[in-house]
């Protein structure tokens, strides 16, 4: 009998059909070394190939993972490819659209976010994959960690009730000198990690009717674009959603904090996620949930889940190309069609950050 398993969305795959799928990844930096790899080889998915455009960083990631062909050229990978090849796209921003434009149409591919870095390389992608008819998605991928799917199975049982309230505070200290690319990059917080909580918020409660934000820079940062932000998305008058993170708490490890809180009108969670605390070290992750009972006191208990935000999460992204691109479901949940809205919010951030608050001088 087949093995099946279940998807980040509560689907049964058969497990043996996309694990035969062949994929090919672009790109041998940091993110596929420490993410994505790690988390396939858990999965069990078939990587066959792998470029880079420095080859000797292809070939030690090749042998690190056991991947089979290591290409001297990204043709070279083109033309190995087969009709049900899916490609993992790990590039910088502004080379997503010329490796785009050479994959075959019809193509299955992940792509690592962001969706370029503004709103109009985010619609060129959108475009560009419409045009090719490309199953297309963006790695996006905190809405596949482990505990955010545990999460969303209490909220579909409905046993936390309507959702209220998504909070999101990070407090931490990040080395942002491990990413040079990022001393000249013009937008950097919100682009290039906010945008996950900005996603996940969304793929909970849907677009958001607008965005208020405010994202700054820090004295001891100061030849980096901002590294703290505040975050508001607007549900209405009975729905709060907001995000606040800063980058600089470099006070030592006991008051870093990063952590998510769900509230529902029959009860609560939060998650306290530890990958970002004491980085790159980390820290372990907690889970603990709340559900509200006529006339007893509310009990927190710990939800026990296996895995974490990095790599597990990768995990999630990929399966939904691989189940699109073997027929299973129509489109990936995370498409570009989807994650365009969640560069519109980032877009939005911006926009409102530049714009600034209401004055009090005119009262």
């Amino acid at each position: 009998m087949e093995k099946t398993e279940n998807t980040g969305n509560g689907q049964s795959l058969s497990a043996s059909k996309v694990e035969k799928i062949p994929i090919f990844v672009v790109g041998a930096g940091g993110i596929v070394n420490d993410a994505h790899l790690p988390a396939y080889r858990i999965a069990g998915f078939n990587v066959q190939g792998i470029f880079d455009i420095h080859p000797e960083k292809a070939k030690a990631t090749a042998e690190k993972f056991s991947i089979p062909k290591v290409f001297t050229s990204f043709q070279d990978m083109l033309h190995a490819a087969t009709a049900d090849t899916v490609f993992d796209v790990a590039v910088p921003g502004t080379e997503i659209v010329p490796v785009l434009e050479q994959l075959p149409d019809n193509a299955a591919v992940l792509i690592q976010k962001p969706m370029g870095e503004t709103l109009a390389e985010a619609k060129q992608i959108l475009e560009l994959c419409r045009k090719k008819n490309l199953k297309a998605a963006m790695n996006f991928q905190l809405r596949y960690a482990p505990y955010i799917l545990e999460t969303k199975k209490l909220i579909q049982e409905g046993l936390i009730g309507e959702i209220n309230d998504v909070e999101i505070n990070v407090n931490v200290y990040t080395p942002w000198h491990l990413w040079d690319f990022l001393f000249t990059a013009p937008r950097l917080e919100i682009l290039y990690h906010s945008i996950h909580y900005m996603d996940l918020v969304r793929n909970l409660l849907g677009n958001p009717r607008s965005v208020y934000a405010k994202t700054t820079k820090h004295p001891s940062m100061p030849q980096l674009a901002s590294v703290r932000s505040n975050i508001i998305m607007d549900y209405g008058d009975m729905v709060a959603a907001s995000i606040h993170t800063n980058h600089c708490h470099n006070y030592g490890r006991p008051e870093q904090q990063s952590y998510i809180k769900i509230e529902g009108s029959k009860g609560a969670v939060k998650i306290s996620f530890g990958a970002l605390i004491d980085y790159p070290r980390g820290a372990a992750d907690s889970c603990e949930y709340v559900l509200l009972q006529e006339g007893k006191e509310p009990e927190w208990k710990e939800m026990k889940v296996e895995g974490s935000w990095f790599p597990h999460a990768f995990i999630g992204s990929m399966e939904q190309v691989l189940l699109a691109a073997s027929g299973i479901i129509d489109k990936p949940d995370n498409s570009v069609e989807d994650c365009i809205y969640t560069m519109a919010c980032v877009e939005a951030a911006y926009a409102s950050s530049e714009q600034g608050g209401v004055s009090i001088t005119q009262y």
